[in-house]
């Protein structure tokens, strides 16, 4: 027999194990004592509202029968070596999964990166943080697993639309991610255990025939009579199939210059800039927790989220946290030398003694008259002068300008900065002469009113780190609202956040498995 029960627990019943089976028998009406009863949490949620924090829990008993497994045995993939190719540009979550997805449904994907593999792409992430130097074509943002992988590895996403997420979930458990993945509210896997992930998807997909290549940059598209048949890379080989998915990311810059000098369609979109806000986890934690001194050794970190309207020059905009990172670091994710641009990311513990999170404000496209020039790309290019504006106030190197929250909002530059997860470094800047004044001032008005939302989060004790420029692409490819196709070249299928249709990793991964099914639905007629 199997019972189902809602519980609202203490953190110490619902994180401790032993406590948690005590709880939940007694509560299902069995004694503790029965060792034929066993429970188990299925979904579980953190709620912080009242003075007193409860976990709610939903709960299977099962009593007199087997634990059945969470994860059902996942799919065997099979061997799609001698199938037609499907190409696959980039190797993100989306690029990812739709080359599973494609040898689900008999397709050989040939998925390009110009990246290198997680593993080496290490090297060029400490050349950043501790030499400065910036490698265009392997960072936080280019190189296996895209951005994501060196990140806080957050899987919740509010989108249902696009595909299962239980099932991608299911996807990265059967790969080395743990089960309380499929329990957790707002699950998260972590920065330290995302590249043994991602090298686990990674080989599957060559288990079952694909191909994977490394270092090998796209730098031209094969269009016959309007189709897109395949792709140039940097050596001049070209690499054709059954059609293109391109999954490239928000940050390939010269994948929008090559699609608008090739006369595909594509559009300027709006998206948001500011900066990366850092607090005390301790602080965090005693506001959100209602603590006086820590959480204690059951409740993780905390974590938050903020939105306010805002009105400047006649004009109403949000202003919003982005990617917040309990227990996390903030990193340098440049994609090219001569620009700042700040990340967060968080290990599987969420352990660091900061607190960061993006506070960013939406940019529309009628905020940037003067960028008209450059059409579609319009909203890129704001971007990257922003971008290049705080590298040379921050000393022409990866150090970022910082000021301290107060000192912001009374328009005052700081004395000194705070110590900071940032390794880089900081420089003490007016972040008034780093952001377009539409962006500071909005900012500024989040702030108080972020002050008077959460007690003790505007202060001094906390400081403002920028530029947080890459929340989302500003370019959208436009595809088809049914087949996902692009409207004028066949066999082309724009997808997850380069093309502006995802907005994380979970919903990229559904994007690239709904690509590869429309894709291969459409241009293989035994599917």
């Amino acid at each position: 027999m199997k019972k189902e029960l809602q519980l609202q627990l203490s953190p110490e019943e619902a994180y401790d194990e032993v406590m948690f089976q005590q709880v939940a028998l007694k509560k299902a009406g069995l004694s503790a004592d029965n060792v034929q009863a066993i429970a188990r949490q299925t979904k579980r949620s953190i709620d912080a509202r009242g003075r007193q924090v409860r976990v709610n829990v939903t709960a299977e008993i099962f009593v007199n029968e087997p634990l059945t497994p969470l994860l059902q045995t996942p799919k065997a993939y099979q061997n799609v070596s001698n199938k037609e190719q499907l190409i696959i540009v980039g190797a993100g979550p989306a690029g990812l999964f739709a080359a599973l997805r494609a040898i689900e449904l008999g397709i050989k994907p040939i998925v390009i990166e110009r990246g290198k593999d997680v593993r080496a792409r290490r090297r060029d992430l400490a050349a950043i943080n501790k030499e400065h130097i910036v490698n265009p074509e392997s960072n936080y943002c280019f190189g296996e697993g895209g951005a994501g992988t060196y990140s806080d590895g957050k899987l919740y996403t509010r989108s249902k639309k696009r595909g299962d997420i239980r099932r991608i979930m299911e996807i990265f458990v059967a790969h080395g991610a743990t089960e309380d993945i499929l329990v957790d509210g707002h699950p998260h896997i972590g920065t330290n255990k995302l590249p043994k992930l991602v090298a686990e998807l990674r080989e599957s997909i060559l288990l079952a025939g694909g191909e994977v290549l490394f270092e090998t940059k796209v730098v031209d598209f094969i269009l016959e009579a309007n189709e897109m048949k395949g792709v140039v890379t940097q050596d001049g080989e070209k690499i054709k199939g059954i059609g293109v998915i391109l999954a490239t990311g928000h940050s390939a810059r010269d994948i929008f210059h090559l699609l608008k000098h090739r006369g595909i369609l594509i559009e300027a979109k709006p998206f948001a800039l500011g900066v990366r806000i850092e607090h005390s986890q301790n602080l965090i934690d005693r506001i959100q927790y209602h603590c006086e001194v820590d959480r204690g050794p059951y409740l993780p970190a905390s974590s938050y989220a903020l939105v306010q309207q805002t009105y400047f020059q006649g004009k109403q905009r949000g202003v919003f946290s982005f990617c917040m990172c309990p227990g996390g670091f903030i990193v340098p994710a440049a994609t090219s030398p001569g620009e700042i641009v700040v990340n967060g990311m968080s290990p599987s513990r969420r352990d660091s003694k900061f607190a960061n999170s993006g506070m960013v404000a939406a940019v529309e496209l009628d905020d940037l008259p003067h960028y008209q020039k450059y059409g579609p790309l319009a909203a890129m290019m704001f971007q990257s002068d922003v971008e290049q504006i705080a590298w040379k106030l921050g000393g022409e190197s990866q150090t970022a300008p910082a000021q301290r929250m107060m000192d912001f909002v009374n328009k005052k530059v700081s004395g000194s900065l705070l110590d900071t997860s940032y390794q880089p470094g900081l420089k003490s800047v007016d972040m008034y002469e780093v952001l377009p004044n539409f962006i500071a001032e909005r900012l500024r008005q989040g702030f108080l009113a972020f002050g008077k939302t959460m007690k003790g989060y505007l202060t001094n004790d906390a400081q403002i780190i920028g530029v947080e420029s890459r929340t989302s692409s500003p370019v959208r490819i436009p595809r088809d609202r049914e087949s996902f196709e692009h409207p004028q070249v066949k066999r082309l299928y724009p997808c997850a956040e380069g093309a502006g249709y995802a907005g994380g990793i979970v919903s990229a991964a559904m994007d690239g498995e709904r690509c590869a099914e429309k894709l291969i639905a459409q241009y293989v007629k035994s599917v």
